[in-house]
């Protein structure tokens, strides 16, 4: 099933897009399949639950922090993760530097957006997007690859068009001082084909990929 779920969604997608697997709740034998299907990215949304997966999966991969980052995990998550796409702060940011300067290494990151200003999400305002972005610059450890944003969720996948809309914008906004920035992350499961009509370059999929997830009794 998985491998014929990515099959399906690589032939309907542009090359030019990244499908990452996102692997919250799932098995490592999940996360192999899909590797064996032709993914090589694959994101998780906590610390703990990637420090049990991400060191008994031997196949090469790109592993990307998707989740909200707390700085006292920061050294963790460096010593787990290849990206990390979800910071939201300066604070943050100075404390992936310092630890990133400790550990010897060079870091690519992304800039959350928290683009519909819902107070249950983490991410930057919107508005200040470009100031982080900038300041992101400034750090010698840290290389900002691209920003990341999630829709509403909602029964409707076009419900999320406008709030793509504005983030791409923002994208284009920071790519005229980070050119070389390639990643604009946006789009799950459920509304992915409106986001890379609007220009993701990169779409985050679970269930898509894996199927429903288990309802807990």
């Amino acid at each position: 099933m998985i491998a014929e779920n990515i099959q399906r969604i690589m032939k309907s997608m542009p090359a030019s897009v990244t499908v990452l697997a996102a692997a919250k709740t799932r098995s490592v034998q999940m996360v192999q399949e899909a590797y064996q299907a032709g993914i090589r990215h694959v994101g998780h949304n906590y610390v703990q639950e990637a420090a049990a997966m991400i060191p008994v999966v031997p196949e090469k991969l790109c592993w990307h922090m998707i989740g909200h980052l707390q700085r006292n995990k920061s050294r963790q998550a460096l010593g787990l993760f290849d990206m990390i796409d979800s910071i939201d702060s300066q604070r943050l940011a100075d404390e992936l530097e310092k630890q990133a300067a400790s550990l010897g290494r060079n870091v690519p990151v992304m800039i959350e957006v928290n683009i519909g200003e819902e107070e249950a999400k983490s991410g930057v305002q919107p508005d200040r997007a470009f100031q982080l972005a900038q300041y992101i610059r400034g750090l010698s450890r840290l290389k900002l690859v691209g920003i990341m944003t999630m829709g509403p969720l909602s029964g409707d996948p076009e419900n999320s068009r406008a709030y793509f809309k504005r983030t791409a914008r923002i994208y284009e906004e920071i790519k005229r001082i980070q050119p070389d920035m390639e990643y604009l992350s946006m789009g799950m499961s459920h509304d992915y084909r409106v986001a890379v009509e609007e220009g993701a370059t990169l779409v985050r999929l679970g269930t898509a990929i894996f199927g429903e997830r288990p309802t807990k009794n």
